[in-house]
């Protein structure tokens, strides 16, 4: 059996660290070379960080990222290994490469042919398309590369890399950012590539989070049969070393017929790089790893815990802080913030008024108490009656409404920007996707933070998530009177969240079809689902909450249609859309 090893190097950069990122790169390079691996793979952009944005339209930045992949040629030279990277190439225009790199010398670049513009993705605002479909010849054997996007397209690069150019592995490199489900149906639609063209495919993802992106890595191999037959972690920087079978390649091509009817096919070109490569004695082997996948709550919890840890650390933060008002929302943020930074670097202020209940301030010492994070008391009814006192002769004659309960919020968005400021703490937003898709939120309130954890989380997923992570501790972590509680602002007397909105299990259907779905308010009705005037008015409050959106601060992306870049609506605007 004629065997090639690979490692796939699933690793967490940060954009526009070149010299932590050629160190990162070098490093795992090396740990590959000494576990045996002929190639070494890292993921598109490795080098400059995904994703990059407009400093791509920087010319020193481009010039950086160059001279960082001709240093990683130098720093590499010595090892017994093939390094692929992915980069930015600045030449006649500037594209999205893969370095092919041995021996000290860039043999060739890939240059991506399918680029994204949709969803998170602009990457025709930055690159050009390549236009050549390369494969690499060594003695050992031939492979195709290719990045991202390409690999989704069934008659793309690998299709041609594998029959025209006799590939015998496809190495797709990537940056796919997680949302919910996907990591299954990736690996559904690589395994039908892999069996399409009876070519084993190693598909690595980078891991990390990024602003608002996070990547989930759970990068994987598959066989010529299109079987995973290795996996990474989830979350998490890995080195998942591989075998592969080349001889079963050739084996199971002999039985294709359509290698023998080539007349029925429109021939693409291939490229053919030579590559002098020499296969280093192999000292021991190596175990096969394929984690298990993880169950659709956990997957969910891990990507938010990521996706928070690599903000705080990457912006330079210690700790944070935040509200805690005793519902359920500022829960699940502070149990999120606890694994993410350590209980320690977690700071909570329960912030009363006369409106607050006394089952709230039991629930919030409770849920800090089991948590052991910093717990606070800060008495806002004094500074509440200041404020009316004060304005008490500007507003003569007007009844209380939504401006007094929106004082509350102020108020302890104030605290929080205070203490923020004071300590250094990042404050975390608590808002969830549903108050924020209807604008049941106050501007600079409740509103206020420098990161909004559960901002793509739904209410519905918020309860979901409080359950699972108790049940996963094998102990009651959030308090079950949290979970079961009916929500409330605490901004009026006997106030609940069903004064203002809908059922929070309806509410979120029909957010799903409005916003997710991007259904309109007639295609929602046609269903027979809802009733005419909540649909309605579910969708105005949508519409009309998009200037409170603009102001929201980040928070991780995890569903498939996420305020912000993957939804751009006017603020001001007329008609029915």
């Amino acid at each position: 059996m004629r065997e090639v090893r690979v490692g796939l190097a699933q690793i967490d950069t940060i954009v526009g660290d070149f010299e932590g990122n050629i160190d990162k790169i070098v490093e795992y390079a090396q740990r590959a070379a000494s576990l045996g691996a002929d190639i070494v793979l890292f993921p598109e952009l490795a080098i400059c960080g995904y994703p990059p944005e407009d400093l791509l339209l920087q010319i020193g930045f481009l010039n950086e990222s160059g001279a960082a992949i001709d240093e990683i040629a130098r720093r590499t030279a010595r090892l017994p290994t093939i390094v692929i990277v992915g980069f930015p190439e600045h030449d006649d225009d500037t594209y999205n490469s893969a370095a092919i790199i041995y021996n000290g010398r860039i043999w060739d670049t890939y240059r991506k042919i399918f680029l994204p513009n949709y969803g998170v993705f602009d990457e025709r605002r930055y690159f050009s398309p390549g236009e050549r479909i390369p494969v690499y010849d060594t003695p050992l054997l031939r492979f195709g590369v290719n990045i991202c996007e390409d690999i989704w397209q069934p008659e793309g690069p690998a299709a041609a890399q594998s029959f025209f150019g006799n590939a015998k592995i496809i190495f797709n490199i990537n940056a796919s950012p997680y949302t919910i489900g996907k990591p299954e149906y990736r690996e559904n639609m690589i395994s039908s590539r892999s069996l399409d063209n009876i070519v084993p495919i190693a598909y690595l993802n980078c891991v990390g989070g990024q602003d608002e992106l996070v990547f989930d890595g759970q990068s994987f191999a598959t066989n010529s049969r299109g079987e995973i037959i290795a996996r990474a972690s989830a979350f998490e920087e890995n080195l998942l070393v591989v075998d592969f079978d080349v001889e079963d390649v050739f084996r199971r091509r002999l039985h294709d017929p359509r290698r023998r009817e080539r007349d029925i096919f429109q021939e693409i070109p291939v490229d053919v790089v030579e590559i002098p490569f020499v296969q280093a004695h192999r000292k021991k082997n190596v175990a096969v790893v394929l984690q298990n996948r993880l169950n659709r709550m956990e997957e969910i919890w891990q990507a938010l815990v990521c996706g928070l840890s690599d903000y705080i650390k990457k912006n330079n933060f210690k700790s944070v802080i935040l509200g805690l008002s005793g519902g359920i929302d500022s829960a699940l943020v502070a149990t999120i913030a606890a694994d993410a930074v350590g209980a320690e670097n977690v700071h909570a202020v329960f912030m009363p008024t006369k409106f607050t209940a006394e089952q709230s301030l039991s629930d919030a010492e409770k849920l800090a108490k089991n948590l052991k994070i910093d717990f606070k008391i800060i008495e806002i009814e004094p500074l509440f009656e200041k404020y009316i006192e004060h304005l008490k002769p500007h507003f003569a004659n007007k009844k209380l409404d939504i401006t007094e309960e929106n004082i509350q919020s102020r108020i302890r968005g104030n605290i929080l920007m205070a203490l923020s400021n004071k300590f250094g703490h990042l404050v975390l937003a608590t808002g969830n996707k549903s108050e924020m898709s209807v604008g049941y939120a106050t501007l600079y309130g409740d509103m206020v933070g420098g990161f909004a954890v559960i901002k793509d989380v739904p209410k519905t997923l918020v309860w979901e998530l409080a359950r699972w992570k108790n049940k996963s501790a094998g102990k009651e972590i959030i308090p079950k009177s949290i979970i079961e509680r009916p929500p409330t602002a605490e901004l009026r007397e006997n106030q609940l969240d069903t004064d203002s909105l809908p059922p929070y299990e309806i509410l979120d259907k029909i957010l799903e079809l409005y916003i997710s779905e991007e259904m309109s308010i007639e295609e929602i009705l046609l269903r027979g689902d809802f009733d005419e005037k909540t649909v309605r008015k579910v969708a105005k409050m949508v519409d009309s909450a998009e200037y409170k959106r603009r102001q929201a601060p980040p928070g991780i992306k995890i569903t498939t249609r996420a305020f912000g870049k993957e939804r751009r609506m006017p603020i001001t605007r007329k008609g029915k859309y």
